[in-house]
């Protein structure tokens, strides 16, 4: 277990929602519903009075904390040797392209393909502009 929280590994720790803010409350009540064993559809519309916005970026942070967590678990089994190319099973391949480095769509090993997406979706996250944090405090 302690290779997958090893800080050189794909994993990273779960994003955050500072306290007292508007999307702490809107993830305390997310995990309560989704916890509680409610309805799926009811667990993810939208409360009463809330913002749209802000209740699908506390879903899609607390989505990506997820999937890192699961990642985080088997990446160990993945290397470069193993997993060689980024692929969705024998008829799919996936390439990475992100303008900067890669400027074409380009075939890499499973393992840096997922490094790369992880840091872009965090990029993503950590965005301001994207992902506005100081949406106001609680009342």
């Amino acid at each position: 277990l302690k290779q997958v929280f090893n800080k050189d590994k794909t994993f990273r720790p779960k994003r955050k929602f500072e306290p007292g803010t508007q999307r702490f409350e809107l993830h305390k009540r997310a995990q309560a519903s989704l916890n509680s064993g409610l309805d799926l559809k009811a667990a993810v519309q939208l409360p009463s009075g809330e913002d749209q916005n802000d209740w699908v970026a506390v879903h899609v942070v607390d989505f990506f904390n997820r999937i890192n967590l699961i990642y985080g678990t088997i990446c160990e089994f993945c290397t470069e040797r193993t997993c060689p190319v980024m692929s969705g099973g024998p008829k799919y391949e996936y390439r990475w392209q992100d303008d900067l480095k890669y400027k074409k769509p380009t075939a890499l090993p499973a393992p840096q393909y997922m490094n790369l997406l992880m840091d872009w979706i965090e990029m993503q996250i950590n965005n301001e502009n994207i992902f506005p944090t100081r949406v106001g405090k609680c009342k």
